[in-house]
């Protein structure tokens, strides 16, 4: 299970009626870990000069490990994550998270960050199974 859902909240949800700010809040209840790494860059992203941030430490265990695969992998969390933090999250490897400036969204540093090639250089043995 990825998130770990209210009553009230499915309800409302089984009725159309969740607004961003619950499901943010929902996802940071329900994912602490993953939370805690996407604020960390997010915050950096935003007082550097530099076109982003990122996390590259492997998660002290495989459930949070989880937990930041659950939420780079979900189109709704992902997207409740970058409009909370007005930021592009981009994920490599099993622990590799960048937030972006939105100008630079689109950008040669962008581009590079999230291709093919980026994603070979960022592989190592010890990443295989992670």
């Amino acid at each position: 299970m990825s998130l770990d859902v209210p009553a009230a909240l499915l309800e409302r949800a089984e009725s159309g009626q969740v607004d961003d700010a619950e499901f943010v809040a929902c996802v940071r209840a329900s994912l602490p870990y993953a939370w805690a790494v996407v604020s960390e860059v997010a915050a950096r992203s935003a007082t550097t000069s530099a076109e982003f941030a990122d996390h590259a430490v492997p998660p002290p265990s495989e459930k949070e490990r989880g937990e930041l695969l659950r939420a780079l992998a979900s189109d709704a969390i992902r997207g409740g994550l970058e409009r909370h933090f007005g930021v592009k999250l981009a994920f490599q490897n099993c622990h590799r998270v960048a937030a972006f400036r939105l100008s630079a969204v689109g950008g040669e540093t962008y581009q590079d960050f999230i291709s093919p090639v980026a994603q070979i250089r960022n592989q190592s043995p010890e990443l295989r199974d992670c």
